[in-house]
């Protein structure tokens, strides 16, 4: 168990916007960062990032937290694997603490998982460079495709032997357990139980996501057996995905975000080539049809996407198919083929690498005139062929959402086609309306679903909501301005001569203090669990301390709470992603003036013990209703009470002004 003084090394030295920067292209928006969401499809920021508050925020799914949540969240790391991903990043050695048996027992299976791959990387690399088999035949084959040492132990390369059960014997023999190893896909396990190496005879590609961990693995056969693949993947598994994945994206996240551009390739052997010529910024689609998961990887970090492919028909066809759906994701595209005969991989290891960079900038063409120089060749002088051409353009073009872009290929395409712009906008318009009409069907679908679930509902729901924000405001308050002194008024009568008096009396109180003291009054318990938990939580918090650290607070804080606090702390932030720095003003110019302040805390506490006591007024109305309650004087009673109970709480908590934040802040 790493040790809690591990843990607070590594939160003091853990800056959020150097580690989300590390998986999401951030840009100064004021105070903050603000990015593309990393967890949902979306093409305007939503994302944002305090460093002062060391928090962020994603308000297209609602996530939010620290920099150890953003990691659970992103890499689906658990909490010891962030703290030990963190701790990595800044150097700060780990200090352990046994582990009991349950904890042990407790371990998680995709830990466990992750454990495997990372000794299998660790074995075939051992066999690479120590063993007589692995440096006879994986290490020569790599000197022969020209890679350096240097770059061999970079990106993990190795080898596994041409034995049948040697990598399972080993990891069977080191206590890896053989259902973690079946899981993985590195052992497969036949039906008389005997075990057998998937990768027998194999260089090895280590297949690692964005933050470093192995998922997976490549293997390229080097003999000359026809019914073996050339190239064999890990199967799919709850680490490795393989239309969600990458080859080279943990090399090249920075690179790509630095040059906002990604060179996208087809194989392992192409990444690994360009890295060594001095270009990081490129990754590998690992020899799949490219997918939007892939693409929407790379649109976390560059809206720019150049696409390599070897000269061949085939790389050309791949890279046609690959176009449409990086302008579907909003990104911008251009293609780079290469002389035939020639990949990515041979070309950039005869280049050096000014030529390559020369070469790549002289040739990287835009898709519109790529699809032109490719396909016109085929169409030459058939009319036919020439209009599919031209049709196929503009279904590319449709697929770009900005109008202002569209209209410049189409005047694009016009020239080099050297056809009218009109009939171009024409076939451009019906392609268009055909996805309009579609869209619209679905949510004509999704329209009627809704329609039934809210005929459904009941004014109840309102109420619910309305109750939300008033238990939500009362969290803000506390967790922003809960350990400020300000001066309150109590309002209580007492009698002289027998007549009432209305006295105040001042009081000086921390507002923490003001609110749990009301609350506690009436025994009031919030309706939101977890508001409720949050609240308990706070209070504790600022009962047991002198003084609320917001920062130390949520390093300590449960992850299920991180959404809700996050949200509250980022809340004026948010309308910096739009530019709306002056939209709320209620109480962001003024936060500090102790009467807004003391207004604003009187206002939520009538406000919020008044919606329970007409919530409890409502309730009885609706029983005195009932015909089979024959006497009702207890339940007049009872309401008479409640409607005493609102004038008593408004006289000693000296309201100041009718409540008008329900209307001003939300």
């Amino acid at each position: 168990m790493i040790s809690r003084e591990t843990i607070d090394k590594v939160f003091e030295a853990a800056r959020v916007e150097e580690v989300i920067g590390d998986f999401v292209q951030l840009k100064r928006a004021g105070s903050n960062f603000k990015g593309l969401s990393p967890f949902s499809d979306e093409r305007s920021p939503s994302f944002m990032v305090s460093p002062v508050k060391q928090i962020w925020k994603d308000f297209s799914s609602g996530k939010g937290g620290n920099s150890v949540a953003f990691l659970m969240e992103h890499e689906h790391f658990t909490y010891p694997e962030a703290i030990r991903y963190l701790a990595k990043k800044y150097n700060i050695e780990i200090e352990e603490t046994e582990l009991t048996d349950e904890e042990k027992a407790n371990t998680d299976a995709r830990e466990s998982l992750y454990l495997v791959s990372e000794f299998a990387k660790n074995y075939f690399q051992d066999t690479l460079h120590n063993t007589e088999q692995g440096k006879a035949i994986g290490l020569s084959y790599f000197k022969e495709r020209g890679f350096t040492t240097e770059t061999i132990k970079k990106f993990g390369l190795g080898y596994s032997p041409e034995v049948w059960d040697a990598f399972s014997k080993e990891a069977l023999g080191k206590g890896y357990k053989l259902e973690f190893l079946e899981s993985t896909g590195l052992t497969i396990v036949r039906e008389d139980k005997s075990v057998l190496d998937r990768f027998r005879g194999r260089v090895m590609f280590p297949i690692q996501s964005m933050s470093g961990r192995v998922l997976g693995f490549g293997g390229r056969i080097l003999t000359q057996d026809k019914k073996a693949a050339k190239y064999l993947n890990s199967p799919e598994s709850d680490l490795y995905h393989k239309s969600k994945v990458l080859y080279g994206i943990f090399h090249a996240k920075q690179a790509i975000a630095k040059q906002n551009n990604c060179y996208l390739v087809e194989g392992y052997t192409d990444v690994i080539q360009f890295n060594q010529a001095g270009i990081e910024n490129v990754v590998a689609s690992s020899g799949t049809a490219l997918t939007p998961e892939q693409i929407r990887l790379i649109n976390r970090l560059t809206k720019n996407i150049t696409v390599l492919y070897d000269g061949d028909a085939a790389g050309l066809r791949a890279s046609i198919r690959g176009i449409d759906l990086i302008l579907e994701e909003g990104m911008n595209v251009r293609v780079c083929t290469f002389p035939e005969g020639e990949d990515p991989d041979s070309f950039a290891k005869k280049a050096t690498h000014e030529e390559l960079i020369k070469y790549l900038d002289e040739n990287a063409k835009d898709f519109i005139q790529f699809k032109a120089s490719l396909l016109m060749d085929e169409a030459k002088n058939d009319p036919i062929k020439k209009a599919d051409l031209i049709r196929d353009m503009v279904v590319s073009i449709s697929k770009i959402k900005d109008r202002i872009q569209r209209e410049i290929y189409i005047q694009e395409c016009s020239r080099i086609m050297d056809i009218s712009e009109q009939v171009l906008l024409n076939t451009l318009a019906q392609l268009v309306q055909k996805d309009i009409s579609e869209a619209g069907k679905k949510l004509k679908q999704d329209q009627k679903s809704f329609e039934v679930v809210k005929n459904e509902e009941t004014i109840s729901t309102e109420k619910i909501d309305v109750l939300n924000l008033l238990e939500k405001k009362i969290l803000e308050i506390l967790l922003i301005y809960g350990n400020i002194e300000i001066e309150f008024e109590n309002v209580f009568i007492k009698y002289e001569d027998e007549k009432e008096v209305q006295v105040t009396e001042k009081v000086i109180s921390k507002i923490f203090n003001r609110i749990y003291l009301n609350l506690q009054e009436d025994e009031i318990q919030f309706a939101n669990p977890i508001f409720k938990d949050i609240y308990d939580d706070l209070i504790a918090n600022y009962l047991n301390n002198d003084i609320f650290d917001s920062e130390n607070y949520l390093n300590n804080l449960k992850p299920e709470f991180l959404p809700v606090v996050t949200d509250i702390y980022m809340d004026d932030e948010k309308h910096q992603l739009h530019g709306w720095l002056e939209k709320k003003q209620v109480f962001v110019k003024d936060k500090f003036n102790s009467e807004v302040l003391k207004s604003l805390v009187v206002d939520v506490i009538i406000s919020y013990r008044e919606y329970l006591i007409n919530k409890l007024n409502s309730e009885q109305m609706i029983e005195i209703l009932k015909p089979e309650i024959e006497d009702k004087t207890e339940i007049l009673s009872s309401i008479n009470d409640y409607n005493k109970l609102k004038v008593v709480i408004s006289r000693s908590i000296g309201r100041i002004r009718p409540s008008s934040f329900l209307l001003n802040d939300f």
